[in-house]
């Protein structure tokens, strides 16, 4: 696999007039990434662009990537693919390949570039929330959108000198996670999430990429007033997490708010256009 600029992928509207692309994942069906994309297709004037789910395990993408045609613009890839999404790949970014992770492949004949706009979409959610610096961030989980936390870390608030707190299951199986932070250039201290009581009265910033009802247990700790808390989970939302950090004092930072954001920067990939974030936005709260 090579890196590259993604100018050569700037789609050739002219040359097909359908456009196709689509969100991939297991599971699939609750996921509002096809509202985003929609919304963004309408205000934008792409009447010849649709945008689909696809219900897609890791051992079925490299099929289902091999079989598309020349109308593929490119595909969302969610949970369990963003680290097999660097196997099927023939060219990676920079970002991607720093972070390990990819959420994105970006199509053309002959050619599949992955992409991770999790990193962006969460550095663009956390500054709307105002997020300036972290001096005690916590990161919980440490699959690929952990992976991409640390990518925002680094890029959205400075650390004030310490290590990037992270609590998994099993500290032993972090490896990944510990290359990703060697290639970012942080430091990080790897904790069992046994731990997470004791680390969140003490962090200001708090990243949860745990899925769905994995973080519930930790609404009974105790938040520290006024810190961020960003509970990637969108379906339910408000979670168990989020709820407690509003009633704490905190800022709370949705999935819902990562979803339409890195949602943002896929359509500025796939069709080279900006994205309409209010648009978009607005589809988002109607469809809630």
């Amino acid at each position: 696999m090579s890196t590259f600029s993604t100018e050569s992928f700037a789609p050739h509207e002219a040359a097909v007039a359908v456009r196709r692309a689509a969100v991939l994942g297991s599971p699939i069906a609750h996921s509002l990434s096809p509202v985003l994309h929609a919304a963004a297709y309408a205000a934008l004037g792409l009447t010849g662009w649709s945008y689909t789910r696809v219900e897609c395990g890791e051992d079925g993408l490299a099929g289902f990537v091999g079989g598309l045609g020349a109308e593929w613009a490119g595909l969302s890839l969610t949970m369990p693919l963003k680290r097999v999404a660097l196997e099927v790949a023939t060219e990676v970014s920079p970002e991607a390949a720093a972070i390990g992770a990819a959420n994105t492949l970006l199509l053309a004949p002959g050619r599949r570039r992955a992409e991770n706009t999790d990193a962006p979409g969460m550095a663009d959610a956390l500054r709307e929330a105002g997020l300036r610096t972290a001096s005690a961030p916590l990161v919980l989980g440490a699959g690929g959108t952990a992976q991409a936390a640390l990518a925002a870390l680094g890029g959205v608030a400075p650390l004030a000198g310490g290590p990037v707190t992270v609590l998994v299951r099993s500290p032993h199986r972090a490896g990944e996670l510990r290359t990703t932070a060697e290639r970012l250039g942080l430091t990080i201290d790897v904790r069992s999430l046994d731990e997470a009581p004791a680390r969140l009265a003490a962090a200001d910033l708090v990243i949860s990429t745990l899925p769905k009802g994995a973080a519930d247990p930790l609404a009974h700790a105790v938040l520290r007033p006024g810190a961020v808390v960003f509970d990637v989970v969108y379906d339910p939302w408000p979670t168990a997490l989020a709820t407690a950090a509003a009633a704490a004092g905190c800022r709370v930072v949705s999935g819902l708010d990562l979803l339409l954001h890195q949602a943002g920067h896929q359509v500025r990939l796939m069709t080279g256009r900006s994205a309409p974030i209010d648009a978009m936005r607005t589809a988002l709260t109607l469809a809630r």
